[in-house]
């Protein structure tokens, strides 16, 4: 078995990949020095008048605690846990890892599959990107949507995996499956691309793209006999609400429905949408919540729905954070947990605790990217 352990270029993937707890038990954060007593306030002649206090900008929530599960990932974009190992897969420009998490032991991270190409993603700031999201179907296939090519050449691919790790990285191209290309017909409607999310659900591999931003689609590839058909257009949500960049999808905890982010416009601040479909993919629900970029949707064990807000232009990153969503009438209330540095997905593990992928503003630090996998303790 091959552990990333070591530091890994672009040409050959040696991208460096820190990992909290890799070979020893995960790492503890430094404790910060408590915080000086503050200064007594000298006192001032009674003719002078007070000096105005700076003000300090709001303080981002507390929140649950948080552990820094893996580090140096480059632009990890998608999470998602195996239903019975408990391994977790991320997808970032790297490729596909698998971390595996067992009680007692270190926590290893292994490079699943290698060899994407790499697309540019955004408006305004813009990321490099490879496979962008992942899904598990059943607990032998692993789903994995592509944002590394372009529009009208982006595929789906479906992995056959095992529950022990691979001896070797498998290539991007041995997929059991491949769903796509979706390209253009030359009659105005574009080839799909930046597959983002995907679900498996209703019979059938359901995935959110960004390629053709006047249908808005959520494409999918209907299972019959242990295989996926042909990958279509399948909800046009841009049409059913008028907002862009269907993102997010999860399922609802009862599985009627389907639950889709609009991301919106990237440098339109709070146009995101939480939107329900039917298993016709009909427009149930469409709801407004004031959040800028939702990209990443989740229930937690008690039923409670989390969402990641990207926050993209840069006026308003620091708005970006996991928010817990409460549908109460025909509002959606939004509640900020923590603020997070242009979050991207999120899942819930075997344990209750929610694991997130952040970009970390998606740069460089000296020769290591600085994105991250980050777990919150169980309680949401």
């Amino acid at each position: 078995m091959r552990r990333l352990y070591f530091s890994l270029t672009a040409a050959s993937l040696m991208l460096s990949l820190g990992v909290i707890g890799f070979a020893q038990d995960a790492e503890k954060k430094e404790d910060k020095p408590a915080d000086k007593p503050a200064a007594k306030a000298e006192e001032k002649p009674a003719d002078k008048p007070a000096e105005k206090t700076e003000e300090k900008p709001a303080e981002q929530p507390a929140g649950p605690k948080q552990t820094e599960m893996v580090q140096h990932l480059d632009n990890p974009s998608g999470v998602c846990v195996h239903p019975t190992t408990g391994h977790v897969f991320i997808t970032s420009r790297q490729g596909v890892f698998r971390l595996v998490l067992e009680p007692g032991k270190a926590k290893k991270i292994y490079l699943e599959v290698e060899g994407f190409p790499t697309d540019i993603y955004g408006k305004g700031p813009k990321y490099n990107v490879g496979p962008l999201g992942c899904a598990l179907w059943g607990t032998d296939r692993l789903v994995v949507p592509d944002g590394s090519r372009p529009d009208g050449e982006e595929v789906v691919r479906v992995y056959k995996i095992e529950d022990a790790v691979p001896a070797k990285p498998r290539k991007e191209a041995e997929a059991e499956f491949t769903l796509g290309p979706i390209k253009g017909t030359g009659e105005g409607a574009k080839g799909e691309g930046n597959y983002y999310q995907a679900v498996v659900w209703n019979d059938a591999i359901y995935v959110t793209s960004n390629g053709d931003d006047t249908k808005g689609w959520v494409v999918s590839s209907k299972i019959a006999d242990g295989k996926p058909g042909e990958l279509t257009g399948t909800i046009a949500t841009k049409e059913a609400t008028q907002v862009d960049a269907p993102v997010a999808i999860t399922v609802s905890p009862d599985k009627s429905q389907l639950v889709v982010g609009q991301m919106g416009e990237m440098n339109v601040p709070g146009d995101a949408l939480l939107t329900m479909y039917d298993k016709e993919g009909k427009l149930v629900k469409s709801y407004k919540t004031g959040l800028n970029d939702i990209t990443g949707l989740a229930y937690s064990p008690s039923g409670k729905l989390y969402a990641t807000d990207f926050a993209w232009a840069e006026e308003i990153k620091m708005n970006g954070g996991l928010f817990e969503l409460t549908i109460e009438g025909e509002e959606v209330k939004t509640k900020k947990i923590i603020g997070l540095d242009r979050p991207t997905s999120l899942a819930f593990d075997k344990d209750g605790g929610l694991l997130i992928t952040v970009f970390g503003g998606g740069k460089d630090t000296g020769d290591k990217p600085n994105g991250s996998l980050i777990r919150l303790e169980p309680g949401l």
